[in-house]
């Protein structure tokens, strides 16, 4: 079921970047959201627009990069049926959208989409560093996540950071992965061994890019989220 749902979801990048090449409808609202953009993320003022867009859609095609490659890695590491709730989650996110990505289309909605499922794995590598020290995937997308968080605005970005919220409650609540014995020697597998293997599966996109922050700024409590 995993592979089909990747599938159906490259399938439906490909459509919305099809469709993205007739409507423009992306790069028109990326273009009408720059002037507001936070005054830390420095963009190439030559090609500002340009750069969000590659990033945009780089942030959304790395999404189902993230499942296969979390999927593999389950799998060769004996703790697939561990994880199995949160990949579904993930997956549901681009197949069975909340409510509230509706009014969206095309490459546009799989912004929101993307940013879901994004965040909510920012979240879970949160929550189980705070217990062992370790992420579950060396993935690192705060800086990535910032940056699309501010380009979705953050009243609607807030929302869909609610949303990942109880979708992070009801999986801990009900799914124990991260108390079950094999999932405790592969945590201590990678402390002993490292990430080195995998790291190179989970780049940080911020990084890839001519985008970056200037945190050296003084900048409100509040202002970036």
């Amino acid at each position: 079921m995993s592979e089909q749902n990747i599938l159906h979801i490259r399938q439906a990048i490909t459509e919305a970047r099809a469709e993205e090449a007739n409507t423009h409808a992306l790069q028109n609202y990326i273009e009408s959201q720059l002037p507001q953009m936070h005054r830390v993320i420095n963009l190439p003022e030559d090609k500002a627009g340009a750069t969000m867009i590659d990033f945009v859609t780089r942030y959304i095609e790395h999404v189902p990069d993230f499942v296969e490659a979390l999927t593999e890695l389950t799998k060769t590491s004996g703790i697939h049926s561990c994880a199995e709730g949160l990949l579904t989650i993930a997956q549901t996110y681009f197949a069975k959208p909340p409510e509230l990505v509706n009014d969206h289309k095309g490459l546009h909605a799989l912004i929101d989409e993307a940013y879901l499922a994004h965040r909510l794995m920012e979240e879970v590598n949160d929550r189980i560093m705070m217990k062992y020290g370790i992420p579950l995937v060396p993935m690192d997308m705060t800086v990535s996540n910032l940056i699309v968080h501010n380009l979705l605005g953050d009243d609607f970005a807030n929302e869909l950071d609610t949303a990942v919220h109880y979708s992070i409650e009801g999986l801990f609540k009900t799914d124990k992965f991260i108390d079950q014995p094999q999932f405790n020697n592969y945590v201590e597998n990678h402390k002993r061994d490292g990430w080195d293997s995998d790291l190179k599966r989970w780049p940080c996109l911020a990084g890839d890019s001519s985008i970056t922050l200037n945190l050296d700024m003084n900048v409100p409590d509040g202002d970036l989220h």
